[in-house]
């Protein structure tokens, strides 16, 4: 299981209460590692929860444990996730609009939804709704991924 990750944000704290807000929870402060970090709770209380950095921290051995040291103005990542909501298409739209976010419906290789949303023009987090949900657990499993390996045409995969 997947207790928790960490991406960086413009704006730390509103990420992180947007976040909280799609997954029915609670937005904190989170000093340990970097000044200004704030974390997302999942609502279920579970332990899940994203930590948000201020844009430009990175990760380093410390004494102490993991230190956040700032660095350049870096916008572009590989690094993103996916999160489901009970929330609907419309709703994480509208959240999306209000912060100033693009967010639009992507199905991936026509096997399961996702919908992309743009954190600070930027940051990619793919939230599922409980229907997309469904599709991605028929699909992302060892057996059900290695099926669609076995059958799927290469340039499909990609799409």
């Amino acid at each position: 299981m997947l207790f928790h990750l960490s991406i960086e944000g413009d704006d730390p704290k509103r990420t992180a209460e947007v976040l909280a807000e799609i997954w029915g929870g609670v937005a904190m402060p989170f000093p340990p590692v970097a000044e200004g970090s704030w974390m997302a709770f999942h609502g279920a209380d579970n332990g899940t929860m994203i930590e948000v950095y201020p844009r430009g921290t990175d990760l380093a051995y410390g004494e102490q444990g993991a230190l956040g040291l700032p660095k350049g103005d870096r916008r572009a990542s590989a690094t993103h996730f996916a999160m489901s909501t009970d929330k609907t298409i419309e709703e994480i739209y509208a959240i999306a609009e209000r912060e100033g976010w693009h967010a639009q419906y992507f199905s991936r290789a026509g096997l399961f939804g996702v919908i992309e949303v743009w954190i600070d023009g930027c940051q990619m987090i793919e939230v599922l709704t409980p229907e997309m949900e469904r599709e991605y657990l028929d699909t992302v499993t060892i057996q059900g991924w290695s099926r669609m390996l076995e059958t799927a045409e290469p340039q499909k995969l990609a799409a």
